[in-house]
């Protein structure tokens, strides 16, 4: 059941060039506004959050601050995550703990997004701005799927327009506007009054409680999709596949989550590295073959078998370079 005090919740997600764009649309919102405001940036874990605390209360209107676990949630008040913790949404309350990554993001805006649905449902406004890849989409998804609405940043306009582009090509969005409309719409959005309920569907609820618990199991995360023979790059674990609308994503039992995108990128990564692995080992082996092949002169024989060996070494290392030149290009 709702907080009967928080009418509204808005979620904002942002990424490369988003802590600009964040305190941008929050220099523009009014004081009075009736909803509680929580937001994520992509920020790394050095990122210090009395900085980015003091850039966002410039010029906002609004009260600013970093929520601790189990702070109330209240009308008016902007709730920023902190570094290299997830930040949930309960009904009333806030929950922060450094759960598993998400696209290898902690925080991650999908977190956030869903989370918020469950909690939520349609009295949650999405909002994605500026940023790389597709933290957001499957959050959006949440949103939509629970009655929600989500407000997408025109790309043109955005600085990096990778996630406003992967919300806008996989869900149909409500408002995609250039970041000084997005005050407009609130407002108009906020003067009709209380939201209506509607029903969350039964997985963003089980999802977001195995993300909240941060406690799962294979039994459960198979219930929300498919599993794969597909491993994770990150723990090895089994992969599950989520399909939600368009949008298709990868959870393994321990809570690591990534979308297809990200998976294809993670296990390009790891062959890349196996890859240098396999030539620095090789290339020991040749080097130490070669500085002895002088101690062979003395037979012939095995001089020559020693200096052969090396030569098929170096061709063998050749050609790994050369598929490691072509491992990162796009597939046609």
């Amino acid at each position: 059941m709702k907080d009967t005090e928080i009418n509204n919740i808005i979620t904002i997600g942002a990424s490369a060039g988003g802590l600009s764009a964040v305190s941008d649309l929050l220099s523009s919102l009014p004081k009075d506004i009736d909803a509680a405001i929580f937001i994520v940036i992509h920020l790394s874990k050095g990122a210090n959050p009395e900085t980015v605390l003091s850039m966002l209360n410039r010029n906002s209107k609004l009260s600013v601050q970093i929520p601790k676990d189990g702070t109330s949630i209240q009308n008016g008040i902007v709730y920023v995550a902190p570094s290299d913790a997830h930040m949930m949404l309960r009904p009333g309350l806030i929950s922060i703990k450094k759960g598993p990554m998400e696209n290898h993001w902690r925080p991650a805006i999908d977190v956030l997004f869903r989370t918020a649905a469950a909690a939520y449902d349609s009295c949650v406004t999405g909002i994605i701005l500026t940023g790389l890849l597709d933290d957001g989409t499957s959050g959006m998804t949440a949103i939509k799927s629970a009655g929600g609405t989500c407000i997408v940043q025109e790309p043109e306009e955005a600085e990096f327009p990778d996630m406003p582009n992967n919300v806008i090509n996989n869900i149909e969005v409500d408002y995609r506007v250039p970041l000084i409309d997005i005050r407009y719409i609130l407002e108009d959005i906020y003067t009709r009054g209380t939201c209506k309920p509607s029903q969350v569907p039964e997985h963003i609820k089980q999802e977001s409680d195995i993300t909240i618990r941060m406690a799962s199991s294979y039994e459960q995360t198979k219930q929300l999709g498919t599993p794969t023979a597909l491993t994770c790059p990150d723990c090895g674990g089994v992969l599950t596949k989520i399909e939600e609308d368009d949008v298709t994503r990868y959870r393994c039992f321990t809570g690591h989550v990534f979308s297809e995108r990200f998976l294809e990128e993670q296990y390009m990564n790891k062959t890349e590295e196996t890859l240098w692995v396999a030539i620095r080992m090789m290339e020991e082996r040749r080097n130490f073959i070669s500085n002895t092949a002088g101690y062979a002169n003395e037979h012939p024989i095995l001089h020559v078998e020693r200096t052969k060996r090396a030569a098929e070494l170096k061709l063998h290392i050749d050609h790994l370079k050369e598929i490691l030149t072509h491992l990162g290009k796009p597939v046609e």
